[in-house]
Order: structure tokens, then sequence, then C-alpha cells
């Protein structure tokens, strides 16, 4: 049974339910003394559940995203209307405070809302605000789509739990995470006892991350909104993912915490899913190198990969400033780590790199081995396998993005020296593995098309 023909009380009972299970699971793992887990919890939980009833409401389970989806849909994009997303709002808020008065009463505890210590509510405030944007505009570009609500696709339950385990465990130390207005109210609700009123300021923030996403979801899908794609389309495509890539990685390794691989992972993987059939969703200049190197892709000539390399670097920077900010202008440094040498970290950083430029050429691009559902989750895979190996010996960037964005916010003439070095090994690795596809995958249709000056048929999903 679709959406739109579901009887209002299933929708209901479906909101309800995928509201109130994560945050019950939360509030478990936070009150047994198992906060750790709680990013896990909330982030398995609601996509299985996404997965179990998104066929029933289309699985909100937040206030902020149904009012993305309201604001879309004003917009003159996919959406819901003020009707459905009123009733919705009602039944995600109720499902908040139920099960805040739940776990309160079983554990005679609560937890308060509010920043982390060292943090200000302006940097809690950013903090829920960033991720709840990221967190709807992937629910927009994976769910609401034109593309994929009409073709359909099996990830887009990873894509959005991927964006909340990374914005769970990245905005953890700063303002909790929430990330979500209906489990914000519920927990300040249950902890009153503790002083009441914080979550009002939470909420305004995470509903406008909504309001943004929607109007971020129109610039990167036009067409979706009876308007027709532009150059810089692509480009701001690529300006989103990068920088919500690289802010990422930046708090995820402030945070101090063993989880900042996983983090990042999902992040990429989410964002992969969102944008891939955009601009490609390369968000790294050495992936762009790659592709171009390829000749898979018509319209990578080097002018365009020009441009995306641009972008990604300044998108870097930016968030390299913005993550530094967060953190009161604390940063951390580019380099090896212990008693590692630089040359065997920038070697480390160009094998890797090649190994996950590889892999999105092999599972995103290339026609013959082309994997149109999983190819986000083998690429995010790529990140895992990286910061399992060398994060103790080079960092495990991959990325002249993330290493301009991680000299931004340090500063120095050696830490820039230090970039130059990281950025090139990294190109350089982009760079082999365009040549070994070009040669392992490349099949006699395909010389003919690149001797042509034509592209493979798809390139990330993308027509």
């Amino acid at each position: 049974m679709g959406v739109d023909s579901s009887p209002t009380a299933s929708r209901c009972l479906a909101e309800f339910i995928g509201t109130f299970l994560p945050f019950f699971c939360v509030g478990f793992n936070v009150l047994s003394g198992h906060a750790f887990l709680g990013s896990i919890s909330l982030a398995v939980v609601l996509t299985v559940l996404i997965y179990a009833l998104g066929g029933i409401s289309g699985a909100n389970f937040n206030p902020a995203v149904t009012t993305a989806l309201y604001v879309s849909k004003k917009l003159g994009g996919p959406g819901l209307d003020i009707q459905t997303a009123g009733v919705y709002m009602a039944v995600q808020f109720l499902a908040g405070i139920c099960c805040g008065l739940c776990f309160v009463n079983m554990f005679m505890d609560s937890f308060n809302v509010g920043p982390g210590a060292g943090f200000s509510w302006a940097d809690a405030c950013f903090c829920e605000f960033l991720y709840s944007t990221l967190l709807c505009f992937v629910v927009l570009n994976t769910t609401a789509s034109k593309k994929h609500s009409t073709n359909g696709n099996q990830f887009f339950g990873l894509a959005i739990g991927g964006m909340v385990l990374a914005g769970a465990i990245a905005a953890k130390p700063v303002s909790g995470g929430l990330l979500n207005p209906a489990v914000t109210i519920g927990a300040d609700m249950a902890g009153a006892g503790l002083g009441w009123g914080n979550s009002l300021i939470y909420a305004l923030f995470q509903l406008l991350g909504g309001v943004v996403a929607a109007l971020l979801f129109q610039h990167v899908r036009p067409g979706d909104f009876s308007s027709q794609p532009t150059p810089s389309t692509g480009l701001v495509s690529e300006a989103i993912g990068t920088f919500g890539l690289v802010v990422t990685v930046g708090l995820a390794v402030m945070a101090e915490t063993p989880m900042a691989v996983p983090a990042i992972a999902a992040c990429l993987m989410s964002l992969v899913y969102s944008l891939g059939d955009v601009s490609g969703a390369h968000f790294n200049p050495a992936v762009t190198t790659a592709v171009l190197v390829s000749g898979f892709d018509k319209e990578m000539v080097p002018k365009r990969a020009g441009h995306y390399v641009i972008t990604q670097i300044v998108s870097g920077i930016v968030a390299g400033w913005t993550y530094c900010l967060v953190h009161q202008g604390y940063s951390f440094p580019l380099g090896p780590g212990g008693s590692f040498s630089v040359l065997a970290a920038v070697t480390a950083e160009m094998l890797f790199t090649t190994i996950l430029a590889f892999v999105v050429l092999a599972t995103a691009v290339s026609e013959r081995t082309l994997v149109n559902q999983l190819f986000g989750l083998a690429i995010g895979l790529c990140i895992v396998a990286a910061g399992v190996a060398i994060s103790k010996i080079s960092g495990a960037c991959l990325n002249p993005a993330v290493s301009i964005g991680i000299f931004a916010s340090y500063g120095g003439l050696n830490a820039l020296k230090m970039a130059m070095r990281y950025c090139s090994f990294q190109l350089c690795g982009g760079a082999v593995a365009g040549g070994i596809v070009r040669l392992t995958h490349a099949t006699a249709g395909h010389e003919k098309m690149v001797d042509e000056g034509e592209s493979t048929p798809l390139i990330f999903g993308k027509a």
C-alpha cells in the first residue's frame, strides 16, 4: 500500500512508532550508563523503521523533516501539504513527550538539554542547525526527489540512518546531537526538574535547518521545481557535499571519539547517495582527477574538472574554519602520527586514495561493474578500511579538500607545506586509479566512446 493510499490513522500510528522507538533506545543507552552506544542505537533503529514504515507514512519521524517537506511543497516541488504536515508534527511531538515520560518513570532519572562542557549556546545551536539541515537534505534527495520517488531506490534508509549517525557522533560533545525537535522537547519535558525551556531554542534551530534544507534541495534539483539546471547546479552540489564531509571530519576528530571513522564514512555514504545523480558526488579533488583520467565521462573535461576542484577546495577551507570556530579556535595538525615519517604518511595517503578512487570508479561509474544500490556503501566502507589501517600513520585524509581544510583551521607555514605534500600524493593516487580503471574496465565500446568524446551511460546513476 502506498503512502498516498494509506489511511490517516495508519500514517499517524506509523509516525508515532517511528518517532517513539529511536528516542526510547537513546534514553535507555544514556540512562543505563551506555551513552557511548546511543548514537549507534539511534541510527540503527531509525534505519530499520524507515524501511519498515516508509511505505505507510513516508517515515518522517521528525518535525524538522516534515517542515522541510512542507517548505519544498510550498516552493513548487515534491512534499507535504499543510494539513498532512500539521498532523504529522502533532503526532511526532506527542510521541517525543510520551517517550520522555516513559523512560523518566522507568529510571526515575533524565538528562538535560543544552550545550556540552566548554561550549556556548551559539556553538550548540549551530551544530543542531547544521546537522538538521544535512539530515533533512538527505531525506529530500533520497526519498522526495522526482527521480527517486518515480524510479525508487533501496538505499534511502541507509542514507538517512548514516547521516543521523554522523551528526549524532560529530555534534555530541557540542550539543548532544539530537537533530529532532520531538526528541528535544520530549527530553526537556522529562527533565523538567533540572530546568525546562532550553529545548525551545534547540527546536527552533532544528526546524530552521529543515527550511534551509528545502531551499538547498531546490537549488540542486531545479527540475523538480519546474526549472532547468544551470552550469552551476553541479558546483552547488559539490560545494554542499564537500562542506558537509569536511566539517564532519573536523568535528568528529575534535570529539576525540573512537567512532570518528564510522561517522565520517557514514556522512560520505549519505551525501554520495543524495547527490550522486546531480554532480557525480565527487567531493574530493582526487576523485575528480580519477574521473578525468579514466575518460568515462565526456562532460568531465579539464575546464570542468578545474571548476570542481576549486569548488571542493574552497568548501574545504570554509569547513575547516567552521569546525575551528565551533571549538573556540582549536584544531588539530596535519601530518604523520607517532614516530612515522612524512614519507610513510604520504605513501599511505597515496595508496589508500588510489583504493578509494578505484572503488568509486568501479562501483559508481563503470558500466561493467556498476552497483546501482550499494555504490555509496562501498565508497563509505573504503573510508572505514583506511581509517582502521592508516589513521595512526597519516590521519587517513584521502582527500585534498580535507587536507587543505585542516591547514585552514590550523594555520602556519609548516602546515601549508604539509598540506601541499599530502595533496600532491592524494592527487597522484587519483590519477593512478583513473589509469588502472581505464585499463581494467574498458571495453571495445568504451574505447570507441572515449575516442569519440562520448560518455558511458551512467555516472553515479546519472543518465
